[in-house]
Protein backbone atom coordinates (compact mmCIF):
# COMPACT_ATOMS: atom_id res chain seq x y z
CA UNK A 1 0.00 0.00 0.00
CA UNK A 2 1.51 3.31 -0.98
CA UNK A 3 1.93 5.57 1.67
CA UNK A 4 1.16 9.78 1.00
CA UNK A 5 -1.14 10.94 -1.99
CA UNK A 6 -0.04 10.74 -5.58
CA UNK A 7 1.23 14.02 -6.55
CA UNK A 8 -1.36 16.13 -8.04
CA UNK A 9 -4.05 14.09 -7.33
CA UNK A 10 -5.35 16.99 -5.06
CA UNK A 11 -4.50 19.24 -7.74
CA UNK A 12 -5.76 21.71 -9.97
CA UNK A 13 -4.62 21.54 -13.75
CA UNK A 14 -3.69 25.10 -14.57
CA UNK A 15 -3.65 26.97 -18.28
CA UNK A 16 0.08 26.27 -20.03
CA UNK A 17 1.52 29.78 -21.37
CA UNK A 18 2.48 29.03 -24.71
CA UNK A 19 5.41 30.35 -26.44
CA UNK A 20 4.86 34.07 -27.39
CA UNK A 21 3.75 35.12 -23.45
CA UNK A 22 6.37 37.22 -21.80
CA UNK A 23 5.93 35.13 -18.99
CA UNK A 24 7.95 32.38 -20.43
CA UNK A 25 11.06 34.80 -21.42
CA UNK A 26 11.32 36.24 -17.94
CA UNK A 27 14.18 35.29 -15.81
CA UNK A 28 11.85 33.70 -12.46
CA UNK A 29 12.24 34.98 -8.92
CA UNK A 30 13.18 33.02 -5.63
CA UNK A 31 11.09 31.62 -3.65
CA UNK A 32 11.01 33.22 -0.11
CA UNK A 33 7.71 31.84 1.44
CA UNK A 34 7.61 28.25 2.40
CA UNK A 35 3.70 28.09 3.16
CA UNK A 36 0.20 26.66 1.83
CA UNK A 37 0.35 29.07 -1.27
CA UNK A 38 3.58 26.80 -2.52
CA UNK A 39 2.65 23.63 -1.40
CA UNK A 40 -0.61 24.27 -3.91
CA UNK A 41 1.44 25.70 -6.88
CA UNK A 42 3.57 22.25 -6.79
CA UNK A 43 0.62 20.00 -5.98
CA UNK A 44 -1.38 22.10 -9.17
CA UNK A 45 2.12 21.84 -11.30
CA UNK A 46 1.87 18.12 -10.96
CA UNK A 47 -1.45 17.96 -11.74
CA UNK A 48 -0.92 20.24 -15.37
CA UNK A 49 2.13 18.24 -15.67
CA UNK A 50 0.65 14.72 -15.71
CA UNK A 51 -2.46 16.23 -17.64
CA UNK A 52 -0.52 17.12 -20.49
CA UNK A 53 1.54 14.17 -20.55
CA UNK A 54 4.93 15.85 -19.87
CA UNK A 55 7.84 14.80 -17.93
CA UNK A 56 8.86 18.03 -16.21
CA UNK A 57 7.14 21.77 -15.98
CA UNK A 58 8.54 24.92 -14.68
CA UNK A 59 6.11 27.49 -12.60
CA UNK A 60 6.45 29.95 -15.15
CA UNK A 61 4.68 27.73 -17.94
CA UNK A 62 1.47 27.84 -15.79
CA UNK A 63 1.69 31.86 -15.21
CA UNK A 64 3.52 31.89 -12.10
CA UNK A 65 7.19 33.40 -12.06
CA UNK A 66 8.78 31.79 -9.31
CA UNK A 67 11.98 29.13 -9.23
CA UNK A 68 10.45 25.72 -8.61
CA UNK A 69 9.69 22.63 -11.22
CA UNK A 70 8.64 19.40 -11.15
CA UNK A 71 9.30 16.06 -12.90
CA UNK A 72 8.06 12.81 -13.45
CA UNK A 73 10.93 11.40 -15.78
CA UNK A 74 12.79 8.45 -16.64
CA UNK A 75 16.56 8.18 -17.69
CA UNK A 76 17.80 6.11 -20.46
CA UNK A 77 17.82 3.07 -17.98
CA UNK A 78 13.90 3.69 -17.47
CA UNK A 79 14.29 4.03 -14.25
CA UNK A 80 11.77 6.18 -12.69
CA UNK A 81 12.92 9.97 -11.09
CA UNK A 82 10.00 11.69 -9.05
CA UNK A 83 10.20 15.11 -7.65
CA UNK A 84 10.27 19.09 -7.49
CA UNK A 85 12.78 21.24 -6.88
CA UNK A 86 12.42 24.61 -5.14
CA UNK A 87 14.73 27.26 -5.92
CA UNK A 88 17.11 25.05 -8.71
CA UNK A 89 20.66 25.82 -9.51
CA UNK A 90 22.24 23.63 -12.12
CA UNK A 91 25.37 22.72 -10.48
CA UNK A 92 27.60 20.92 -12.72
CA UNK A 93 26.42 19.63 -16.56
CA UNK A 94 28.84 17.84 -18.20
CA UNK A 95 29.88 14.44 -19.36
CA UNK A 96 29.73 13.86 -23.07
CA UNK A 97 27.26 16.43 -25.41
CA UNK A 98 24.22 14.55 -26.90
CA UNK A 99 22.24 16.33 -29.50
CA UNK A 100 18.28 14.41 -28.82
CA UNK A 101 14.96 15.50 -29.60
CA UNK A 102 13.49 17.73 -27.20
CA UNK A 103 10.02 19.40 -26.88
CA UNK A 104 8.07 21.53 -24.64
CA UNK A 105 4.49 22.03 -23.21
CA UNK A 106 4.77 25.58 -23.89
CA UNK A 107 5.75 24.66 -27.54
CA UNK A 108 2.81 21.93 -28.38
CA UNK A 109 4.07 19.58 -30.99
CA UNK A 110 7.26 21.48 -31.78
CA UNK A 111 10.49 18.74 -31.51
CA UNK A 112 14.49 19.69 -32.75
CA UNK A 113 17.44 18.09 -31.84
CA UNK A 114 19.10 19.99 -29.18
CA UNK A 115 22.41 19.66 -27.63
CA UNK A 116 22.75 18.82 -24.03
CA UNK A 117 25.27 17.55 -21.58
CA UNK A 118 24.52 13.25 -20.70
CA UNK A 119 24.84 14.32 -16.99
CA UNK A 120 23.18 17.07 -15.01
CA UNK A 121 23.42 17.83 -10.99
CA UNK A 122 20.64 20.23 -9.83
CA UNK A 123 20.95 21.26 -5.83
CA UNK A 124 17.68 23.46 -4.10
CA UNK A 125 15.17 23.12 -1.72
CA UNK A 126 11.63 20.99 -1.25
CA UNK A 127 8.30 22.71 -0.37
CA UNK A 128 9.05 22.45 3.51
CA UNK A 129 12.84 24.07 2.74
CA UNK A 130 15.05 21.09 3.10
CA UNK A 131 17.61 20.50 1.01
CA UNK A 132 17.92 18.55 -2.05
CA UNK A 133 20.38 17.20 -4.62
CA UNK A 134 18.92 15.86 -7.75
CA UNK A 135 21.52 14.37 -10.43
CA UNK A 136 20.34 12.78 -13.31
CA UNK A 137 21.71 11.14 -16.50
CA UNK A 138 21.08 10.59 -20.15
CA UNK A 139 16.95 11.56 -20.66
CA UNK A 140 16.32 13.16 -16.95
CA UNK A 141 19.55 14.84 -17.29
CA UNK A 142 18.15 16.65 -20.12
CA UNK A 143 14.96 17.16 -18.58
CA UNK A 144 16.84 19.15 -15.77
CA UNK A 145 18.81 21.39 -17.80
CA UNK A 146 15.35 22.06 -19.65
CA UNK A 147 13.65 22.84 -16.57
CA UNK A 148 16.54 25.07 -15.30
CA UNK A 149 16.65 26.72 -18.45
CA UNK A 150 12.64 27.55 -18.09
CA UNK A 151 13.48 29.40 -14.84
CA UNK A 152 15.90 31.36 -16.55
CA UNK A 153 13.78 32.80 -19.26
CA UNK A 154 14.94 30.32 -21.78
CA UNK A 155 13.22 27.68 -24.35
CA UNK A 156 15.24 24.94 -26.22
CA UNK A 157 14.51 26.90 -29.13
CA UNK A 158 17.02 29.61 -27.93
CA UNK A 159 19.56 26.57 -27.58
CA UNK A 160 19.13 25.72 -31.51
CA UNK A 161 21.73 27.56 -34.30
CA UNK A 162 21.61 27.24 -38.09
CA UNK A 163 19.01 25.03 -39.52
CA UNK A 164 17.83 23.41 -37.20
CA UNK A 165 16.96 26.92 -35.54
CA UNK A 166 15.00 27.94 -38.99
CA UNK A 167 13.28 24.76 -39.40
CA UNK A 168 11.55 24.73 -35.44
CA UNK A 169 10.48 28.55 -35.91
CA UNK A 170 9.02 27.74 -39.06
CA UNK A 171 6.92 24.78 -37.43
CA UNK A 172 6.02 27.25 -34.92
CA UNK A 173 5.20 29.75 -37.01
CA UNK A 174 2.97 27.53 -38.93
CA UNK A 175 1.39 25.91 -35.88
CA UNK A 176 -2.29 25.75 -34.88
CA UNK A 177 -1.84 27.21 -31.21
CA UNK A 178 0.55 30.09 -32.46
CA UNK A 179 -2.40 31.94 -34.42
CA UNK A 180 -4.35 31.74 -31.90
CA UNK A 181 -1.52 32.86 -28.84
CA UNK A 182 0.03 35.80 -31.05
CA UNK A 183 3.28 33.64 -31.29
CA UNK A 184 3.02 33.48 -35.12
CA UNK A 185 4.55 36.91 -35.16
CA UNK A 186 7.36 36.08 -32.43
CA UNK A 187 10.36 35.67 -34.26
CA UNK A 188 12.85 34.94 -31.84
CA UNK A 189 10.92 31.85 -29.75
CA UNK A 190 12.17 33.20 -26.54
Amino acid sequence: MRNGAIPGSRGLVRPMRLLGDPVLATPCEEVTAFDAALARLVEDMYATMYAAQGVGLAANQVGVGLRVFVYDCPDDEDRRHLGHVVNPRLVEADGVTVRGPEGCLSLPGIEAGTVRHDRAVVAGVTVTGEPVRVEGTGFFARCLQHECDHLDGLLFTDRLTGLRRRRALRAVRRAPWAAADGARGHSSAT
